[in-house]
């Protein structure tokens, strides 16, 4: 599979595991919390996956700058999180520094 697809169900993996884990109320709650442990274990899988064909930093960057990202975009879409200009500048310095990497590292290519 190609890496970029790996990394995507990474990302895809980690946001949904986030999401479930609040919903899972401290594990408190049985579907959500085997949810979230699926969800996370398929995130490592994935993300195994994909550094057999990518250098790690991108990869680490990538994966943890978007997965914030979705999870910030998540708590402002289901939970009503505020979304004010600290947010937005943040999550803009997030992705402004994922393609940073991305680009000193030739797009990502080992």
């Amino acid at each position: 599979m190609h890496p970029f697809i790996t990394l995507a169900l990474a990302i895809t993996s980690e946001i949904i595991g986030t999401i479930s884990l609040k919903f899972a109320e401290g594990f408190s709650r049985p579907i959500p919390s085997v949810i979230v442990l699926m969800a996370y274990a398929s995130t490592l899988y994935f993300l195994s996956a994909t550094l057999k064909a990518m250098p790690i930093g991108v990869v680490y960057a990538v994966w943890s700058g978007l997965g914030t990202v979705g999870a910030v975009t998540a708590g402002i879409v289901f939970w009503r999180d505020p979304f004010d200009l600290p947010r937005f500048i943040g999550i803009g310095l997030v992705i402004a520094g994922v393609i940073t990497l991305n680009l000193a590292a030739g797009g990502g290519r080992a």
